[in-house]
């Protein structure tokens, strides 16, 4: 009686636990959201430094982004490796001058994971897609990692800091154990941007391959 009475008492404990955790994850994505909803619009400069499992450097640029919500987004890298990204919201364009091309790819539910779109896309059903959880530091530091729920993610882990509301760095690890590290300078928030500055201009002479399924 006493051995099943254990039982119980450990399985409650368990099922406590395991609810506690659930409401916890809840509270979590709802922050996240909450914080990442009052963002209309998000435009900053960046530093992305990409490492390999053993933390060498394997690539270091720079850039700068702008979001608008619903569904608008720009990243342009410096050249060297100068490259543009752009999302309507329904397709993305990746321009590459070097090579002269242009692809355009339909945004699926895999790309609109994709964690810079994060600024620029839906903040409802966090909870769903990923598993979130959030430690603070001091009174102005939250950091939340999110782990997705999807084994077909482009992404292992996603770690987001902010430092009083403000999105300062980015930490993503991926299925080979690569880790790519952005951090935010000259960060600006709901500043008014055009639609007109989410458009791509290229020479007519570039290839635009269709990449939509």
């Amino acid at each position: 009686m006493i051995k099943t009475g254990r039982v119980i008492l450990a399985s409650f404990a368990l099922l406590l636990f395991a609810t506690g955790t659930v409401r916890a994850e809840q509270q979590a994505a709802d922050r996240l959201a909450d914080v990442l909803g009052g963002y209309s619009t998000f435009q900053a400069a960046f530093t992305q430094v990409v490492a390999d499992e053993q933390g060498r450097v394997m690539q270091q640029t720079t850039g700068n982004l702008k979001a608008k919500r619903p569904g608008l987004f720009y990243w342009e890298t410096d050249p060297p490796a100068n490259q543009f990204i752009v999302s309507d919201g329904e397709t993305v364009e990746l321009y590459d001058p070097d090579l002269e091309q242009v692809t355009v790819q339909e945004l699926d539910e895999q790309v609109s994971t994709t964690p810079a779109l994060l600024l620029s896309g839906e903040t409802e059903g966090l909870a769903e897609t990923y598993e979130i959880t959030e430690e603070r530091y001091g009174d102005s530091t939250r950091e939340y990692t999110l782990l997705p729920r999807s084994e077909d993610s482009l992404f292992v882990s996603l770690t987001l800091t902010f430092y009083n509301g403000e999105l300062q760095a980015m930490r993503l690890d991926d299925s080979l154990a690569q880790r790519t590290e952005l951090e935010f300078g000259n960060i600006r928030i709901n500043e008014p941007v055009p639609d007109g500055a989410f458009e791509l201009d290229y020479p007519d002479s570039v290839d635009v391959i269709q990449g939509i399924q």
